[in-house]
C-alpha cells in the first residue's frame, strides 16, 4: 500500500512539476543553503507528501537543492527519495550519477586512504570503459574482481564489497549485509549507488564529492525517464538517451570553427568533467613518458573553486604529483609569475602542467599574449644542464570561447596548449552543463591520452547535451558580440554615475583583439577608519546592490554564478560562490557582474542609479 502511495505521488508530481526542474542548469543563491542542499529541499517535499500536495505552486515553492544540476537538482532528489522509501533507508544514502564508472571510482578513492580493500562483485558485464589495468596503475586504486551468477553468490569480505547490476527496473533491490554498494547500471541513463548499512554512513559525503568535482549527477531528462519507469513499473525507455550521429558530427565541426584547431574536439558532461579527463589524461601520459619524474600542476589560487579543489583532489592520490600556485591576478602578472614558476619547476627536472583563465576570474584580465607566448616557449634547462620538459599551457577560454588560440598561425600554435570551455556557459546558453576541449597539433597525442580517461570516467556529453549544442553553438558568436555591447554599455554607465569604484573589464583596446566577455566585476566604494571596517562596509554594499537588482528586477536579475545566458543579468560574490573552495585569504568580496544578449539594459541603469543614490 505504501508503495502505490509514492508511485501515485510521484506521478503527480511529475504532471504538475515546475518546468525549471527540467531545464535550469542554475539556481538563485539568495534561496540557497549550501549546507542544507537536498535536505532543506527534501525536507520540504516529505511535507508535501503528506498533506498529498501536488500543486505546481506548491513545488515550485521548495528551495534550491542545488547550486548547480550538475551535483544534483530537484528530479534528482526526488529520484533517490523515491528509491529510497521503496527499500526503506534514508535518502541521502541514494546518490545518482550521469556516469557508470564514476560512483565505483568514488569508493574506491575513500578506500585508498582508508587503506580498506575492496572486492567489486558484478553480474554481466563491467562498463565497456572500465580499464582495470588503469585504473590500478594510473588512478593507483586497489581491488579484486569477481564475477558471479547472481546476488545471492556474494560473500562476506573483510573490507568494501561493492557490488555492480546490470538493471533494466530498479524496484526490486536485495540490500543483503554483504553487500556495502550497491551499483545500479541503468543502461544509457547513467547508474545509482545505494550506501548500504550504518557503517558506511561516512562514504556519502565522499561520493557526493566526486560528483561534484569529477563528473555530474543524472541529467534532469534522464532521471525523469527513471522516474516514469518507476511510478509505471516498465523498463527504461532510452530511445532519447542515444547519442545521434548527426547531432555530434555538427557539434564538433562547429567546435573545430569556432575555435580554428583541427585536432578533435572531445565533448564531455560538464566543464570540470573535461578538465578531469585533461589533468588524468596528462598525468598518464606523464607517467608513461617520463617516469620517476614529479608532476606539477600549476594552478592561480584564486580561480574558480571547482578548479582549484580538483587539482588538489588529483595530486592527493598520486604520489609524485604536486599543486603550485601561480598568481595571476589583483596585481600579479600572469607572464612574469609562469617564468618565476616554470624556471623553478625545470631547475627540478619536473612535468609542469599550467591551468589559467583568459581572461582571468573575477578580475577580467588579458595578458600580454606575445610574452606569454614567449615565456612558454623559452628553453630552459635543469639543475644538470638538460634540457627540462616543456609545459602544457591549459586555458580555461569559458569566458571567451571565440577567441582563437591554437590555429596553425594563431599566437599559441607553437606551444602545447589544450584549450577547455565550460558549456553552461556560452556554447549552451545556459541549456545544459556540457564542456569541451580542443588542442593545438603539438598536443595530438596528448588528446588521444584525454579521450581515454574521458571514455573511462563515462563523462561524455549525453545525447540530449548534444542535441541542445548542436542547436546553439552555431549561434554562439553573434550572442557573445551582442552580450559584450551590453556589457561596455553597462560598464560605461556606472563609470559615469559612480566613478569612484573600481571596475574590472576589457579595454577598447583588447575588445578589438577579440576579447569581448560580457562579465565584469565591481568594486564598490567603502568607508571606514581601518581595513576591517572599509572591508565589512564594503561586502555590505556588495549585497545590498545585489538584493536591490534581485528585487526591483526579478524577471531578470538574478542571484547566481551564471554566465553566457540566452538572457538576464546574473550577479554574484566570488568569495561566496565560485571561490567556495579557496584559501580565504585570495578570495575576492567583489560584486561579479554577467550580462546576456537579451536584458532590459535600461532598466537596469535605472535601478543602478537608485543604488547610487542612496549609498
Amino acid at each position: 500500500m505504501q508503495d502505490q502511495n509514492i508511485h501515485n505521488y510521484i506521478k503527480d508530481v511529475i504532471r504538475n512539476m515546475p518546468s525549471d526542474w527540467l531545464n535550469l542548469t542554475t539556481h538563485r543563491l539568495d534561496i540557497y543553503n549550501e549546507a542544507f542542499a537536498k535536505t532543506e529541499f527534501l525536507e520540504q517535499f516529505e511535507i508535501l507528501y503528506n498533506s498529498n500536495n501536488t500543486e505546481a505552486s506548491a513545488l515550485n515553492d521548495l528551495p534550491t537543492a542545488f547550486d548547480y544540476i550538475r551535483l544534483g537538482h530537484p528530479l534528482s532528489c526526488v529520484l533517490e527519495w523515491t528509491i529510497a522509501c521503496l527499500h526503506n533507508i534514508h535518502p541521502e544514502n541514494v546518490i545518482s550519477f550521469s556516469s557508470k564508472t564514476a560512483p565505483i571510482l568514488a569508493v574506491l578513492r575513500k578506500n585508498r586512504f582508508a587503506n580498506t580493500n575492496t572486492q567489486i562483485v558484478y553480474t554481466g558485464q563491467l562498463p565497456e570503459t572500465f580499464d582495470v589495468e588503469i585504473i590500478r596503475t594510473i588512478y593507483g586504486y586497489q581491488f579484486n574482481l569477481v564475477k558471479v551468477d547472481s546476488i545471492n553468490e556474494v560473500s562476506q569480505f573483510n573490507g568494501s564489497t561493492i557490488f555492480i547490476s546490470q538493471d533494466e527496473t530498479i524496484t526490486n533491490i536485495d540490500l543483503n549485509s554483504n553487500i556495502d554498494f550497491y551499483i545500479s547500471m541503468l543502461s544509457n541513463l547513467g547508474s545509482i549507488i545505494i550506501v548500504n548499512g550504518e557503517i558506511n554512513k561516512d562514504y556519502i559525503s565522499e561520493i557526493q564529492h566526486v560528483r561534484r568535482r569529477e563528473t555530474i549527477a543524472m541529467t534532469p531528462a534522464n532521471t525523469l525517464s527513471v522516474l516514469k519507469a518507476i511510478t509505471k513499473e516498465t523498463v527504461f525507455e532510452t530511445k532519447d538517451s542515444i547519442i545521434q550521429q548527426a547531432d555530434k558530427t555538427k557539434v564538433l565541426d562547429t567546435i573545430t570553427n569556432i575555435t580554428n584547431a583541427y585536432t578533435k574536439p572531445l565533448v564531455s558532461s560538464s566543464g570540470l568533467s573535461i578538465q578531469y579527463a585533461i589533468l588524468m589524461g596528462l598525468v598518464h601520459d606523464a607517467l608513461e613518458q617520463h617516469k620517476g619524474k614529479a608532476i606539477k600542476i600549476i594552478v592561480p589560487p584564486n580561480c574558480y573553486g571547482g578548479t582549484n579543489d580538483q587539482a588538489r583532489r588529483i595530486a592527493a592520490c598520486i604520489d609524485n604529483v604536486d599543486i603550485v600556485d601561480l598568481p595571476v591576478d589583483g596585481g600579479n602578472d600572469m607572464v612574469k609569475s609562469i617564468d618565476t614558476v616554470l624556471t623553478k619547476i625545470a631547475s627540478e627536472n619536473a612535468v609542469p602542467y599550467i591551468i589559467a583563465e583568459i581572461p582571468t576570474n573575477p578580475r577580467v584580465e588579458v595578458p600580454d599574449l606575445i610574452k606569454l607566448r614567449d615565456v612558454l616557449s623559452q628553453e630552459r634547462k635543469t639543475a644538470t644542464g638538460e634540457i627540462a620538459i616543456d609545459p602544457v599551457f591549459i586555458l580555461d577560454q569559458t569566458f571567451c570561447p571565440n577567441v582563437h588560440f591554437l590555429g596553425d598561425n594563431d599566437i599559441l600554435s607553437t606551444v602545447r596548449t589544450i584549450s577547455f570551455a565550460s558549456g553552461s556557459k556560452f556554447p549552451s546558453g545556459g541549456k545544459c552543463t556540457a564542456g569541451y576541449c580542443v588542442g593545438n597539433k603539438k598536443t595530438e597525442t596528448l588528446m588521444h591520452s584525454i579521450e581515454l580517461h574521458l571514455g573511462l570516467c563515462d563523462n561524455e556529453a549525453t545525447a540530449l547535451q548534444y542535441k541542445i549544442l548542436a542547436e546553439q553553438l552555431p549561434s554562439m558568436n553573434q550572442r557573445i558580440a551582442d552580450a559584450y555591447r551590453n556589457t561596455r554599455d553597462f560598464v560605461n554607465y556606472i563609470t559615469e554615475v559612480l566613478p569612484e569604484a573600481k571596475i574590472n573589464f576589457v579595454s577598447e583596446i583588447l575588445a578589438e583583439e577579440g576579447f569581448t566577455p560580457s562579465v565584469f566585476s565591481l568594486d564598490l566604494p567603502t568607508k571606514g577608519n581601518t581595513d576591517e571596517e572599509r572591508e565589512v562596509y564594503k561586502r555590505a554594499l556588495n549585497l545590498k546592490l545585489i538584493n536591490l537588482m534581485i528585487t526591483k528586477i526579478p524577471n531578470e536579475s538574478k542571484y547566481c554564478v551564471s554566465y553566457g545566458q540566452l538572457k538576464g543579468c546574473y550577479w554574484t560574490i566570488p568569495a561566496t560562490s565560485t571561490q567556495g573552495t579557496t584559501k580565504e585569504g585570495d578570495k575576492d568580496y567583489i560584486a561579479r557582474v554577467a550580462l546576456s544578449p537579451n536584458m532590459d539594459l535600461a532598466l537596469h541603469k535605472k535601478v543602478f542609479l537608485d543604488f547610487v543614490k542612496g549609498i
